[in-house]
């Protein structure tokens, strides 16, 4: 196979990766959002929906995107977990995508408009799953919060963009004219996907790219040695032959017993022997030396087969095998620190979301805004957001727990607050601006190192338990667990807010989403980075 050239090499360079998902990233958010100020004035002039039943069916259009999302999420990570490639999952979801995107742009009954949305909630679910493990294939622990961080960037400013865009679009140029700018972005995106490179193709150019060493002593007298297993989207370099050869000396050692009865000759003491492991979840060049566990030498008598029977002293290796046996989503969703990174993740969502189904109403009944005054009203929510790669780069050094837990407390005050803002006038939009742009800031402090705290999590466990998770691993299927959560979150906020304002009122609905803010921040404390009563890190990692 030849060298890569300059073209290959930039496909497949970490910026272009992260260039591509953050893309589908922003496609996705920005599609669901480019018709939340549109919604409510399309659905009285297109679909005949009554002006009683329109906060209702806003509420329904918003939710069932979550609902779709959550139903698929778990779906497409375990598939993408499977597949050979995160390249053909991304244009699938892709597909979907646009067929959604006509059905919206087409569809002029209450049932096309449900399908679309639908459809594009599966779409979001490929996206989220399959992006974010690609980027984590990609750039390694060290630098995933920060690289997550980017990920929020793009959809803060997805969320920010749609509906001003939607509204301004829509005020000026028409319901169609929204849809062109729609597919404008899918045609960029489908450029972007198809053009992009995964880190495991440009290894096999950079493993054939070497040169050929001369044949070893070994190789001489026909032994030669196994070749070193590795996961197929591994981002780790081909180790040197010195390592090589002692991983498969140490694998030859562990089989003989089951097919060549036992072995003559010199044998390393078992006291002294040591794996030095190469986590396909770290960086290239972390090494971690591990004791070996030790197999028992069988008799020459004795059945072959004894020597993989559960021995004393041995309850560590019983217990991984048996972990190891159970599904990939079974052990992660065993993990309280993982439920609670979960739970974290969809209030934080329904706290962001909830906004859609109500924002755009409750300034065209106090201000009288139209499309346009909907879109701008979400500017002071999501700018806010920028700072998440600064948040990512404290998370990665200092760990979640802190970030995750100021940014519920701190959202409280300002989501209880914006009760004040019960007429029209002046001051009323400057209060709502500001208390809106403070409760943006403190949501933004959250996401990001909840993005974070999924591959830590992974990486705790397999760091513990070294191929927990099987040669692929988990990425795709624990961000597919995260997707639930966050479309719960969808599911949720906006049909809290809708029902709750529509029953209670404004000022009901700020309060009681105020309370479930600061009530989520105890679990936030108690279990991100772990437990927080285990005075051992390992032990807090294996929470």
């Amino acid at each position: 196979m030849a060298p890569p050239n300059l073209e290959q090499i930039m496909r497949s360079s970490k910026w272009f990766l992260l260039t591509t998902v953050c893309v589908a990233v922003f496609t996705d958010i920005f599609l669901y959002g480019i018709i939340v100020p549109v919604i409510p004035f399309a659905l009285t002039k297109r679909a005949k929906v009554a002006e009683e039943d329109v906060q209702h069916w806003v509420s329904v259009l918003l939710a069932v995107y979550g609902a779709a999302l959550l139903a698929a999420a778990p779906v497409c990570g375990w598939l993408a977990d499977r597949s050979t490639s995160r390249r053909m999952p991304l244009l699938v979801g892709l597909l979907a995508l646009a067929g959604s995107t006509l059905m919206l742009c087409f569809g002029n009954t209450i049932g096309v408009l449900v399908a679309g949305r639908i459809l594009q909630g599966a779409s979001a679910a490929i996206v989220w799953t399959v992006g974010l493990a690609l980027l984590v294939d990609t750039v390694g622990q060290k630098e995933v919060g920060q690289v997550m961080g980017f990920v929020s960037i793009s959809m803060s400013i997805a969320i920010l963009v749609a509906p001003l865009l939607g509204g301004v679009v829509y005020d000026r140029g028409g319901y169609y004219s929204v849809y062109y700018m729609a597919f404008a972005l899918i045609v960029l995106d489908i450029i972007l996907r198809i053009a992009m490179i995964e880190k495991k193709v440009a290894h096999k150019w950079d493993t054939a790219a070497l040169p050929t060493s001369a044949p070893s002593p070994a190789e001489k007298e026909g032994k030669v040695p196994l070749p070193l297993p590795q996961r197929e989207d591994s981002w780790l370099p081909h180790p040197d032959s010195v390592l090589h050869s002692t991983l498969s000396e140490k694998k030859v050692d562990k089989k003989w017993s089951i097919e060549d009865g036992p072995r003559t000759g010199p044998e390393t003491p078992p006291n002294e022997r040591r794996t030095q492991h190469i986590s396909p979840l770290s960086n290239a060049d972390t090494i971690v030396e591990e004791p070996e566990t030790e197999v028992a030498e069988a008799p020459s008598h004795t059945n072959s087969l004894s020597c993989c029977q559960p021995q004393p002293g041995n309850s560590s290796t019983t217990v991984a095998a048996e972990v190891r046996k159970r599904h990939p989503i079974v052990i992660l969703l065993s993990s309280r620190r993982l439920l609670s990174a979960l739970y974290c993740a969809l209030v934080q969502s329904a706290l962001l979301t909830a906004w859609d189904a109500v924002l755009p109403l409750r300034v065209s009944s106090l201000f009288g805004w139209h499309s346009l005054g909907a879109g701008l009203i979400f500017l002071p929510l999501v700018l806010p957001s920028l700072i998440a790669p600064l948040v990512g780069a404290f998370s990665d050094r200092y760990g979640a727990r802190l970030p995750a837990t100021i940014g519920f407390v701190l959202s409280m005050p300002f989501l209880i607050l914006l009760r004040l803002v019960d007429e029209g006038g002046t001051q009323q939009i400057v209060i709502l601006c500001v208390l809106l742009a403070l409760l943006g800031t403190a949501l933004a402090i959250v996401l990001t190192p909840l993005l974070a705290e999924i591959t830590y999590i992974l990486n705790a466990k397999e760091r513990h338990h070294p191929g927990l998770f099987g040669e692929k691993g988990a990425y795709a299927q624990a961000y597919g667990l995260f997707n639930c959560a966050f479309a719960g979150g969808m599911l949720v906020g906006p049909l809290w807010a809708g029902f709750v304002v529509e029953k209670s009122g404004w000022a009901t609905m700020c309060l009681s989403l105020g309370i479930l803010s600061v009530v989520t921040a105890i679990p936030a404390f108690l279990f991100t980075n772990g437990w927080i009563g285990w005075r051992k890190q390992g032990e807090a990692d294996e929470d």
